[in-house]
Parts: C-alpha cells; structure tokens; sequence
C-alpha cells in the first residue's frame, strides 16, 4: 500500500517552527498511514465508513468490493440500490454512493483530473456531492492526492491533539488559524502527528 508522502524535511521545518509540535514529532518519529491514490474509490470508501467503526467500515467495504468486483463509477452504476444497501449500510449512504458515481459518469465531477485543481477547488466540488462535507473533502486532499498542507479544523482529533500538545481548555477558530498558519506549507504533516497526540 502507498504511504503518505513526507520525510526529514517536512520535520525539521515544523521543529523550528514550533518547539511543542517538534517535542511531540521527535517522541513519535516518522509516521506510516496509507493513502488510496484513486480519488473515486477513497471517496466511496470515505462514504462507508462515516459514522461507524473502523472494523464494521471494513466489513462493509469488503462487501461492497465482493459486490461490485471493480470499484467503478459503471460498476456502481449497474447494481440496484438495494443491493448496495444490503453490503450493510442506510439507504441514505447507498444513494450518496450512487450519487458519486452518478456525477463521475456525467462529468460533473472528473474525477481523473481533480489533481490538477487547487484544494479549494477540489473542496468546493466534492462538497457540492451529497454525502460528502468540506471534511471527507479535506480528508481526501490528505489520504488520496497527498497534498501537503492541509489542516481541517472541522476534525475532533486534531482540534483535541492541539489542545493536548499546547495545554488548551478551548480551541477558538481565531487560535486555531495561527496554529495553521505557521505549520504551512506542511499543514497535512502537522496533521499527522496531533491526530497521534490526540
């Protein structure tokens, strides 16, 4: 499985640039999370784990493989919805899974060139979807395109990582963009390592 793209210089950087992040990084060292290069399948696979466990997400995304043989936009197209739901998921999901497919298909959003749009294009598109917020948008840009700076302050654990590392009770937006701020450009670096502080 491909990694999340980062190394010494993307440390260094945040160690000079924060001493309390750099303390957490030098105590972690480097970290392995894996990224779906596909940005149509890391989007249906962001949808089905939404609100569940990671181990039912992994339930329900291996039925769904079994199911549709290949992840596709056509694949999803060609089953009924029931049959998708029946991998173990709401109605609601299953038809916001269809819709993604529905917009592949059409080309409203293509999702072979959306490594060429900027973050805030690729935000903007995605989060037009059904089902899908700025925050799987902000997820993929992380797990799928490996884009670099990218800091969601709509993600618990980072907000929770944060106050950890510097001993806040609350994080205001105002803070936490000065925080973001000075990670960039590695914002999706810093990520990593307040979701492991968190």
């Amino acid at each position: 499985m491909p990694i999340f793209d980062y190394g010494q210089v993307e440390m260094d950087y945040l160690k000079l640039k924060d001493k309390k992040l750099g303390a957490a990084i030098d105590r972690i060292g480097i970290i392995q999370r894996e990224i779906t290069p596909d940005p149509f399948t890391a989007l249906v696979s962001s949808v089905v784990s939404q609100q569940i466990s990671k181990k039912a997400a992994e339930t329900v995304w291996n039925r769904l493989c079994v199911l549709l043989i290949e992840m596709t936009p056509k694949s999803i197209a060609q089953v009924d919805l029931s049959d998708i739901k029946a991998c173990g998921m709401s109605e609601r999901k299953a038809s916001y899974i269809k819709g993604i497919a529905e917009a592949a298909l059409s080309g409203s959003v293509d999702f072979k060139t959306l490594h060429t749009l900027s973050d805030e294009e690729i935000i903007k598109k995605l989060s037009s979807l059904h089902g899908v917020g700025v925050w799987t948008a902000e997820m993929l840009l992380i797990f799928s395109l490996n884009r670099p700076d990218v800091l969601s302050f709509k993600d618990l654990a980072i907000c929770r990582g944060m106050m950890n590392i510097y001993g806040l009770k609350e994080l205001p937006k105002e803070k936490f963009e000065r925080y973001r701020k000075r990670y960039s450009p590695y914002g999706s670096v810093a990520s990593l390592y307040l979701w492991a502080s968190s």
